[in-house]
């Protein structure tokens, strides 16, 4: 599939995710067979005030191309000023625009999920950033309770030269529970001219090739499934091709996989405990006496804790 000029090949994609997608994941997740990366979602005002977290967040080495840097904010002139600076001086393949996020320091500003109520400034903004930059330009956003509504903002949103649209099957008042609507994504791409990317329940195999036919999108965007779980993007890449189920991975696997992950984390300076008991949770999943040991991981205070529980 094309973004604009940007060929990329594959159509599975990892979602941005604050804690979760930092370097040392996107760099595990590449391993295995993932076509496109995103930063964690980065204020454009604090990228610009040169917050040392904020630097850390929007990192990234050559072997994690292509990349995109997602953006939030409600400032036209800030968004323009980070955008262009990410580009000159980062060169990522790709800058996203976050209108879809439902935390609510992010929507009491005006940034995220509450662009999608103004659809003047939405328009603005998108022509004059995809103006500003000469690298495409693409926005993720969630859908609204009314169809109409959501279908033409997504329309706005190609007319105003973002080269393609990441669709979360859910409300902003959804948040993350109840099942993704994928009819809706299914509209916007029968009516649309840019590349369209599902987001939401994409968990397996099955429910990848699923998306796939249901709705014709482009490519598919896996979040929290891929939490403790890449090895997931060979599995349904695996499958697309071939139709035949790839076998799980063993205990022995996932600690091997784990421990990869910390070795990125230290060399990288990626040594955050929240973010390294999310992934260690995540990827206990499903074996027996996990629940035991996912509880001891959350008491844990020290890296070295953690990694001698898995040893045990």
């Amino acid at each position: 599939m094309k973004i604009g000029n940007l060929k990329i090949k594959g159509k599975l994609f990892l979602a941005p995710m604050s804690n979760v997608t930092n370097l040392p994941f996107r760099l595990l997740c590449k391993k295995y067979e993932v076509a496109m990366v995103y930063s964690e979602m980065i204020n454009a005002d604090a990228f610009l005030r040169q917050s040392p977290k904020t630097g850390k967040r929007i990192y990234f080495i050559d072997e994690e191309r292509p990349i995109g840097v997602q953006l939030f904010g409600s400032d036209e002139k800030v968004l323009i000023m980070a955008a262009k600076k990410i580009e000159k001086e980062l060169r990522p393949e790709v800058i996203d625009i976050n209108i879809g996020c439902p935390a609510y320091d992010v929507m009491k500003t005006g940034g995220g999920a509450s662009l999608l109520k103004d659809e003047k400034k939405l328009q603005m903004l998108i022509s004059t950033l995809s103006s500003a930059i000469s690298i495409p330009l693409t926005c993720k956003i969630r859908i609204t309770k009314e169809v109409e509504k959501i279908l033409k903002i997504a329309k706005i949103i190609e007319k105003s030269g973002a080269k393609a649209i990441t669709i979360h099957g859910r409300t902003a008042r959804q948040k993350y529970s109840g099942k993704a609507n994928w009819d809706i994504i299914k509209k916007i791409k029968a009516n649309a001219k840019i590349p369209i990317i599902l987001n939401g329940d994409v968990v397996d195999e099955l429910s990848a090739e699923k998306a796939f036919s249901y709705t014709k999108c482009d490519a598919v965007m896996i979040g929290r499934a891929a939490i403790g779980n890449p090895y997931l993007f060979k599995r349904i890449n695996y499958y697309l091709d071939t139709k035949t189920i790839l076998e799980k991975q063993t205990l022995k696997q996932k600690n091997e996989d784990f421990y990869e992950y910390l070795r990125l984390c230290r060399r990288y300076k990626y040594t955050s405990i929240t973010s390294i008991k999310t992934q260690a949770h995540n990827f206990m999943k499903g074996f027996e006496g996990a629940r035991t040991i996912r509880q001891k991981i959350s008491k844990s205070k020290t890296i070295n804790e953690i990694i001698n529980l898995l040893g045990a």
